[in-house]
């Protein structure tokens, strides 16, 4: 199954020179999992054209989805959601949006306690049961967040350091992805894959990536 991953962006191919072309490459495209930083009217027209699920979670500039999110796309921000994909079964994502806070009153940021939290608040809404919960059962296939995990894939200003929550998610439930932005492909350090010690893929999302997920 091919996912096309977006984050922090838009790719002038994908929405301001749509062409036939671009249809072609995107034919066998069957989800869209955008990382943030991204404008409701991109993801809009991509799903339009698209016709599949997209799965998106908040970046540090998206307080402005409060007001209008992105229509006809699936909102993971602090939850897990289940897609149905005919080649790979269910796929469940986890998503958590935003990045470390650097502002004090800025939306979509948060400090390591916080972003814990949210972690076990979505933990609590995903589980049946405390003991016998999906996610403690089957685990998680994807997490979807804007900011890094601390120490793969982040940089060492505040603004961009990552979370080191991400990396105890990691290596307790080993989704086979980590899909994230906020570290932009201009700056210095960018790396595109890194595989994390949990075995898990890390794919920085900037601009454009197309993942086979088998």
């Amino acid at each position: 199954m091919k996912i096309l991953l977006l984050a922090d962006h838009a790719e002038k191919s994908l929405w301001d020179n749509w062409s036939s072309r671009t249809a072609d490459m995107l034919s066998d495209v069957r989800m869209i999992l955008s990382a943030g930083d991204l404008d409701a009217g991109y993801l809009e027209f991509l799903v339009t054209m698209l016709n599949v699920p997209l799965v998106y979670v908040r970046g540090n500039h998206d307080g402005s989805y409060e007001k209008r999110p992105p229509e006809g796309c699936i909102d993971a921000d602090g939850r897990v959601v289940e897609i149905k994909c005919k080649s790979a079964g269910t796929v469940r994502i986890l998503g958590l949006g935003g990045s470390m806070r650097y502002h004090y009153d800025a939306p979509c940021m948060y400090n390591e306690k916080e972003m814990r939290r949210r972690i076990a608040a979505a933990r609590r809404s995903y589980l049946k049961d405390v003991v016998t919960g999906r996610m403690k059962r089957g685990g998680i296939d994807i997490l979807l967040t804007h900011a890094p995990c601390r120490g793969y894939g982040d940089l060492d200003d505040l603004p961009h350091q990552g979370f080191e929550c991400f990396n105890d998610l990691l290596n307790q439930f080993k989704p086979r992805i980590h899909v994230y932005g906020h570290v932009h492909q201009s700056y210095r350090g960018f790396e595109r894959t890194i595989i994390h010690p949990s075995g898990t893929e890390l794919i920085n999302a900037s601009g454009r990536y197309f993942y086979d997920y088998q």
